[in-house]
């Protein structure tokens, strides 16, 4: 898997790609929670799932169905905020669905494991993509705090922070905003 900092980053990305307005900023962080949340799966190893079971590591809550409903829940909890504080729900659900799913794409991207489940329940063979430049990130927080966390977050600062800042600094100076002030 990559870790929860390079998902979280680019689940908060898409937030701040897809509501560029920063009375929004608190769905980027949910962005980058719901991007971050399908590892919860790994609660299953203390548990005795085995990993390639329907509930195991990459499974189930790493599908595209997870990621539908994380989004559907989303948008129903949206509703708790005041009506003009909240994006519209096609965009919101829009983010929350790309932020889950985006989950499963980064670990199909690295090194190790068994590949991700992305038709659970209905299928479940594993897929990994054919370009794994993400160094697989290990499961203890002890393992991570070592020289394989720096190979992790090494490769995740190439592989998803670059890329993320490229797509911010694009928004910000393709802006019409950016552009106008350029002009002058």
């Amino acid at each position: 898997m990559a870790s929860a900092f390079a998902h979280a980053a680019l689940g908060a990305t898409l937030g701040k790609l897809i509501l560029p307005q920063r009375q929004y900023w608190p769905y980027w962080v949910a962005a980058g929670i719901c991007a971050a949340l399908p590892d919860v799966d790994s609660i299953g190893y203390r548990l005795g799932v085995p990993y390639d079971s329907l509930w195991g590591h990459r499974g189930l809550t790493h599908s595209l169905l997870a990621a539908v409903v994380v989004a559907a829940v989303g948008v129903l909890l949206s509703r708790l905020a005041r009506p003009g504080q909240r994006p519209s729900a096609g965009r919101l659900a829009l983010l929350l669905f790309l932020a889950t799913a985006s989950h499963g794409f980064l670990d199909a991207m690295t090194t190790g494991g068994l590949g991700v489940a992305f038709f659970s329940p209905w299928h479940l063979e594993r897929y990994f993509f054919p370009l794994r430049p993400i160094k697989v990130s290990p499961l203890s927080i002890r393992a991570f705090f070592g020289a394989k966390g720096l190979r992790v977050l090494a490769s995740e600062v190439i592989w998803v922070g670059l890329p993320c800042l490229l797509l911010l600094g694009a928004q910000r100076w393709g802006s019409p905003k950016s552009l106008a002030s350029a002009e002058k």
